[in-house]
């Protein structure tokens, strides 16, 4: 009997120590506070973004950061998840989708935070890029621009002279011409996407800025810098032949038949860069648009982190920002050679314009100072679609050469 009454009363001390550590613990130790950070990306771009998470909850340890990778359909899921109010606290996001959001009222205005970001860290058009009627909806990551890769062997092989920033585009074609061998070489890319023609007629001082106005499905045929230089854009694959038609270049995309030889000059941007180092097995570099009557003009596009204003732990959703933001994430994300930083400290760095491929890296920077960052609306892909319906049959029409 004793030695039950001791056994009871150990257990009552012991439920009680146990009920007093419980207590000490929830007020001391709180729970961690989740975030949810929602983002898209390539294998290889996840590896660089987890382990920065990683440190940033070391760093932080009363915040959990709950990571939702969706590699495909991302803006159509990113809407389901606004549609829902179950929004994540944290939207990786574009400059062409986040005006849909900025809009609708649904995105943190972060041009309030200024004790938290300064702006002046960032290119000032990546900032432009990613406002919406004046106000900030997204720290950027990048910057996003096009250039002209070329493979250096076939220009030596048939004796045609580097491209370099001074060529115009009459000098563009000849050097097209020239290199041309067909069927086994064509000299330059063809994609029928809005974005890889559009230097051609912001260079021609047109563009698809007015189609937002008066979202006319029309009007860009109707102006006469647009019209000539979409007309010479499309000659490159029906009139001169310099450029694959869709029968030639197969299911093979363009950065394919560039890996391939069967391509000199390929129009993309600093995303190939990885790729490129990893496959090629021949001598490559890159160059600036050729100039057309403005110069040499191409878009800019940014990518950054934006808020959902419903959140309900913005402060911890912008120390998250904070941190991705900072100099020492941005060189991360810049190793690898995916991105050109939005950082100015970073792009200028040797993080950036190191001694890998391309050795004239500096290009993607020189660029940024006559590139325009691209005008977008609410309707945006509405009109995007309207062009590709109205250019379809012009890039597909083979002329008389």
């Amino acid at each position: 009997m004793y030695k039950k009454i001791i056994l009871l009363v150990c257990l009552i001390i012991g439920a009680s120590f146990f009920c007093c550590l419980k207590l000490y613990s929830n007020s001391h130790f709180p729970d961690k506070t989740t975030v949810q950070f929602a983002s898209w990306g390539s294998e290889s771009e996840i590896n660089i973004l987890k382990p920065l998470i990683v440190q940033f909850e070391k760093e932080n340890p009363n915040i959990k950061i709950d990571f939702m990778h969706i590699p495909q359909n991302y803006f159509q899921k990113i809407h389901l998840l606004f549609a829902s109010n179950t929004a994540p606290d944290v939207i990786f996001i574009n400059n062409q989708y986040l005006p849909i959001y900025a809009n609708a009222g649904v995105l943190e205005d972060l041009s309030v935070y200024t004790d938290e970001f300064n702006t002046e860290d960032f290119y000032n058009k990546s900032i432009e890029a990613l406002s919406w009627n004046k106000k900030l909806y997204a720290i950027p990551r990048d910057i996003s621009t096009l250039v002209i890769f070329y493979n250096k062997d076939i220009f030596n092989k048939y004796h045609v002279k580097y491209p370099d920033k001074s060529w115009t585009f009459h000098d563009f074609l000849n050097i097209c011409q020239n290199l041309t061998h067909y069927p086994d070489i064509f000299a330059i890319s063809f994609e029928e996407d809005p974005l890889f023609y559009l230097p051609y007629l912001t260079s021609n001082g047109g563009g698809f800025e007015h189609l937002f106005i008066d979202n006319s499905k029309s009007k860009i045929f109707e102006d006469k810098n647009s019209q000539s230089a979409l007309e010479f854009y499309a000659d490159l694959r029906n009139r001169y032949h310099v450029a694959p038609r869709k029968n030639e270049s197969a299911s093979a995309t363009m950065a394919q038949m560039f890996l391939q030889g069967r391509l000199a000059m390929h129009l993309s941007g600093r995303w190939l860069v990885p790729k490129y180092r990893q496959d090629a097995d021949f001598d490559w570099d890159v160059v600036e648009f050729p100039k057309g009557t403005k110069g040499s003009i191409v878009p800019l596009d940014s990518s950054g982190w934006a808020v959902a204003k419903s959140s309900k732990h913005k402060k911890e959703a912008i120390k998250l920002i904070k941190y991705l933001s900072s100099k020492k994430s941005s060189e991360q994300f810049t190793k690898s050679g995916l991105i050109v930083p939005a950082r100015i400290d970073v792009a200028n760095s040797y993080v950036f314009i190191d001694n890998q491929k391309p050795k004239n890296s500096k290009v993607f920077l020189d660029v940024i100072e006559t590139s325009i960052p691209t005008k977008v609306s609410v309707n945006y892909r509405e009109v995007l679609d309207n062009i590709k319906t109205k250019t379809e049959y012009i890039f597909n029409t083979v002329k008389p050469e």
